[in-house]
């Protein structure tokens, strides 16, 4: 089946449809209504590529503080989750090693994206299921604000996996498909 002609396309409507339609995030609904997020496509056939993206994208939102947050969708490359979380390992490391750390932190998605204690047909791992791999670069500054003002922010994850147990595998599957252009 073909893919979406348009990933970043595909990645904005997961953003509206599901993060903030879904409130698996509660605060990307604020962002996505001040223009805060931006979408940046990135091949990551070429891995070093890719990892120099990221660091472009660090300094992106260094120099644009109107930008609370960048979605590296990476496009090709990287279908597979093992590889995936390889290179997100070696990015993570990396914006350490550059001094990044406490400024940026990268949140993870991926269309496979399986938690370590989890079987991969449960719906919980669809908090962190999107159309493509997604490097998610927070500013770490914005998300303690955001985590300041929001009543038990440590419950969101409990609440999102009883809300994706509750709408279950085969429609969040059908509905992940759908945004990747796919029968």
């Amino acid at each position: 089946m073909p893919l979406s002609p348009d990933p970043l396309a595909a990645t904005r409507a997961w953003v509206e449809t599901f993060v903030v339609a879904r409130d698996v995030c509660p605060f990307a609904g604020r962002e996505l209504a001040r223009d805060g997020i931006r979408y940046v496509a990135v091949p990551a056939r070429d891995r070093q590529a890719a990892l120099l993206a990221l660091f472009d994208e660090c300094r992106h939102l260094d120099a644009t503080p109107t930008v609370e947050t960048t979605l590296l969708v990476l496009t090709e490359g990287l279908e597979d989750f093992d590889d995936y979380l390889d290179l997100l390992a070696v990015a993570e490391a990396l914006l350490a090693e550059q001094g990044f750390e406490g400024t940026y932190q990268l949140a993870s998605f991926h269309p496979d994206y399986v938690f370590a204690d989890a079987e991969p047909d449960d719906p919980a791992n669809f908090t962190n299921r999107s159309p493509f791999p997604i490097w998610h670069l927070l500013r770490e500054a914005g998300l303690e604000r955001a985590l300041a003002h929001y009543p038990d922010p440590e419950r969101i994850p409990e609440r999102n996996i009883v809300a994706m147990r509750e709408l279950g595998h085969a429609s969040l599957a059908r509905a992940l498909a759908e945004l990747r252009g796919r029968d």
